[in-house]
């Protein structure tokens, strides 16, 4: 696709995820329109779109008037949302208005000012819950093993729904564990490795819980690729989508690799699951995505190892503006 001048509106778009997406979308020309309510302490940062030469409205899904924001769009990407396992267990009501109340919400104003736009909508793999076989695909049995899980799901639904319903172009990527530039680091409200890669960075050493569970883990350049060829592969409109990562990797090996990459006095301590945490974890998961990669020509090109060292170069100098 020519992207030149074509109006997209990105939700959650000084996120980690949005942000990135932002940042490419505007370097293809594209008009940009990036809404975020920098909401729940969680991976917005103003820091995420300097220079991406984008339009950021700070507005709170829940309340603004999202009409205008779809107006003439010909793309949104969804990613708005609480994505805290934690804080959907904490305070599951305010994890609903935004996971599900906030997409019908988008759903009406979309409907209304942008009929025909495409929507690609960002999902998650913690629906499943704890997987019954590995690797997952989409016929998996849904389980969700918290609140977040649940809010989640009521969202994409909501969405396939208006696919069903009323033909709009939907597509929904459940994401697995990414990472990279941008990415939360603060602490491990997004993914453990962000606070991994903090911590190697500031010289302290990190925990690993467990140890043995598997993951697959996606660079966002990779996320990026993905959410474009959902957008503008035809094939894809109307479908639930796995997107994975590179070969699974224990934690404990995810580890091993930070502190080789590292090098020096890079260390980790192995713990045991806390127990509010161990209630909600899922043991291991790594995602059967072929049907994605068949339906939309897309395949991940950053290894791990590699993807850690970018990320590792990336935040080194910008530290400061992600504590």
């Amino acid at each position: 696709m020519d992207w030149s001048g074509r109006k997209i509106l990105v939700t959650g778009g000084a996120g980690f995820l949005g942000s990135n997406l932002c940042h490419r979308l505007a370097g293809l020309g594209a008009r940009v329109t990036a809404l975020d309510g920098f909401l729940f302490g969680g991976g917005a940062n103003p820091a995420n779109l300097d220079g991406a030469g984008v339009e950021l409205v700070r507005a709170d899904i829940r309340e603004v008037d999202l009409r205008p924001l779809c107006e003439g769009a010909e793309i949104v990407f969804n990613l708005a949302a609480q994505t805290s396992h934690m804080g959907g267990q904490k305070d599951p009501l305010a994890d609903i208005a935004v996971n599900a109340v906030a997409q019908v919400r988008l759903i009406a104003a979309a409907r209304e000012a942008a009929p025909e736009a495409v929507v690609v909508h960002a999902s998650t793999r913690q629906f499943y819950g704890r997987p019954h076989r590995l690797p997952v695909d989409e016929e998996h049995p849904i389980a969700p093993p918290d609140a977040n899980g649940v809010s989640k799901f009521a969202g994409e639904q909501y969405w396939m729904l208006e696919h069903r319903v009323h033909g709009r172009p939907v597509v929904s990527l459940r994401l697995t564990n990414c990472y990279g530039p941008r990415l939360r680091i603060r602490d491990a409200r997004q993914t453990f490795l962000g606070l991994w890669l903090r911590q190697v960075l500031e010289g302290k050493p990190f925990e690993v819980w467990g140890g043995a569970q598997l993951r697959d883990l996606t660079y966002v350049d990779d996320v990026t690729a993905a959410f474009l060829a959902a957008a503008t592969e035809p094939s894809c409109h109307g479908r639930v989508f796995n997107v994975g990562g590179t070969p699974p990797a224990s934690l404990r090996e995810i580890a091993d690799l930070l502190t080789a990459i590292v090098g020096g006095e890079a260390h980790y301590l192995m713990r045991e699951f806390p127990a509010d945490r161990a209630r909600i974890d899922i043991g291991s998961y790594h995602a059967d995505d072929t049907a994605f990669r068949a339906a939309a020509g897309w395949q991940p090109t950053v290894g791990l190892e590699d993807g850690i060292r970018r990320s590792l170069e990336w935040f080194r100098p910008r530290l400061g503006a992600y504590l």
